[in-house]
């Protein structure tokens, strides 16, 4: 921007951050504890925003202004043991077990904010069939059970509509040939904005309803507030985002993981997601195998973010 002369009517500040893959993101910490100074922004732009395709064509770009939090959780269930050749029904593995499945079969109540509304209200604008019909009824004070309960077949809908839980790590026994003293499990929990990590912890009590099965928090980020969709920046997505791309929506979205935008709002700055990479809605592969990016989004993501700064900072 120097270099071609660019001249802003505001401070523009970089901040790189270590990136999570690379064994660690305290880059960010270290800038907002001992060095708040440095960011001292009234607004961040962030990863986290995303572009959608669909059969390879662009429907949606959209722009993250919340996220959930990441919480752990172990499940452990205890018995005194014996010798594996007299079993008894107690076992501390198959009550980790019927813990984890109750765990598993709980849906948490569904939660939206304002620009989550605004977000699945254009979705459904662009979504066809039973989808648009389904995403609109979700949307009324009291959705009809069945088409809630289509919508949450969907791992990635029903992640954006509530809290979620789900065992990631089991450990348990001692020896092949004695019964398990000891069963344990962790269990992840995406919680969204505006909840309280101690009514998670008695929900999940509740639902295991086990008193020989102890659920403990055992720590997470730090719940942070959606960050208000201003005029200001989503003129300027929605205007980048028609002139790259004429026709496709602008969708402001809650992210299910974790980016550094979630620290920035807790330290007073509003954060908006965006990045006008573009990947498949149908085949979502972060942190999974063969995870993949299109070379054509790769490249339109460096043009899409060189010019939304520019635009904020004339």
């Amino acid at each position: 921007m120097k270099r071609e002369g660019f001249s802003p009517n505001r401070d523009i500040i970089l901040a790189l951050t270590a990136d999570e893959e690379g064994g660690g993101n305290n880059g960010v910490y270290w800038l907002l504890e001992p060095h708040p100074q440095l960011i001292n922004g009234v607004f961040a732009l962030n990863e986290g925003g995303y572009g959608m395709l669909q059969d390879g064509v662009r429907i949606a770009n959209a722009i993250q202004t919340a996220e959930k939090i990441f919480l752990g959780f172990s499940v452990t269930a205890t018995n005194p043991g014996g010798h594996s050749s007299i079993p008894r029904a107690d076992n501390a593995i198959y009550d980790l077990s019927e813990a984890l499945l109750k765990i598993r079969d709980y849906q948490f109540p569904v939660q939206l904010n304002a620009s989550m509304r605004l977000g699945l209200t254009r979705l459904a604008q662009i979504s066809p069939g039973q989808l648009g019909s389904d995403l609109n009824e979700v949307l009324k004070p009291n959705p009809d059970p069945a088409a809630l309960e289509r919508i949450s077949n969907s791992p990635a809908t029903n992640a954006s509509l509530r809290t979620t839980a789900v065992a990631t790590m089991l450990q348990g026994g001692h020896a092949a040939n004695a019964l398990p003293q000891t069963a344990s499990a962790v269990v992840n929990v995406r919680m969204m904005p505006g909840q309280d990590v101690e009514d998670v912890l008695q929900t999940l009590i509740d639902v295991v309803d086990n008193p020989d099965v102890k659920v403990v928090f055992t720590g997470g980020g730090r719940p942070s507030d959606p960050s208000p969709l201003t005029e200001e920046i989503l003129d300027a997505v929605e205007g980048l985002t028609e002139q790259m791309w004429p026709g496709v929506i602008v969708l402001p979205i809650m992210t299910t993981g974790a980016t550094d935008g979630a620290k920035l709002r807790n330290a007073g700055i509003p954060t908006y997601g965006v990045s006008g990479i573009f990947i498949d809605r149908n085949d979502f592969r972060a942190h999974g195998r063969d995870e993949r990016l299109l070379i054509s989004s790769f490249y339109e993501g460096f043009e899409f973010m060189y010019q939304p700064v520019q635009r904020l900072a004339r």
